[in-house]
């Protein structure tokens, strides 16, 4: 198997486990990977991730040009706005995940730094998560606020749609965003019941020890 054929297989097969597993549904939510050439492969407009088909998968070259598969999802400026911002991308998704879109929307959430530091796990995968307002979807207004974070932010959530997490490759970034929604889910859990969180000196340990992104 080629390493073009593996990729695209790889990123059916994590599309479809997201889906089955209900991270998300009907034909919401988009992915993308670099290629060996510098290219992406990126999850066709208005497919299911339960049904992409490996051969569909739109593949842009080095320079931006779409040379074949279907039309790409119409949130392309998340995607490219990530890649020409954060060196070390090599994928990004993007799901429409319950528990993370319905913390988004309570009014004591912290801008940003989105996520509560209920585990390790979420900081040492995701750093400071930043919650962005609200946008259209397919607004293109949304990948000019990811370039406003000039690269400082591995993953973002959008206000009332979803989070979008950007990975050194497909497997890190798909890892990465299911946190975000098990950190979430655990936040709309414990919500109103004073949970025990870590403690300043508990996540600057972890920040130390794991080499994260935080402080930015």
């Amino acid at each position: 198997m080629t390493t073009d054929m593996h990729l695209r297989e790889q990123i059916c097969m994590l599309a479809k486990s997201m889906f089955d597993r209900g991270l998300t549904g009907g034909s919401t939510g988009n992915i993308s990977a670099r290629t060996q050439d510098g290219g992406l492969l990126v999850s066709p407009t208005g497919t299911s991730f339960g049904r992409l088909d490996p051969g569909r998968l739109s593949l842009f070259d080095a320079n931006g040009l779409l040379i074949s598969g279907d039309l790409p999802t119409k949130e392309m400026p998340l995607h490219t706005a990530f890649y020409d911002t954060r060196s070390t991308a090599g994928a990004v998704v993007h799901l429409h995940s319950c528990h993370s879109v319905a913390l988004s929307m309570m009014p004591e959430v912290d801008v940003d730094n989105f996520l509560p530091p209920l585990t390790p796990y979420g900081i040492m995968k995701l750093g400071k998560v930043k919650l962005l307002p609200f946008f259209l979807p397919g607004d293109p207004e949304m990948g000019k606020a990811v370039r406003g974070l000039a690269g400082k932010r591995s993953a973002v959530m959008l206000a009332n749609h979803g989070p979008v997490v950007a990975g050194k490759d497909i497997e890190a970034a798909c890892n990465a965003i299911e946190e975000l929604e098990d950190t979430s889910r655990l936040a709309m859990m414990t919500r109103g019941m004073l949970p025990r969180v870590l403690s300043s000196n508990d996540v600057q340990a972890l920040v130390t020890k794991f080499d994260v992104e935080w402080d930015v």
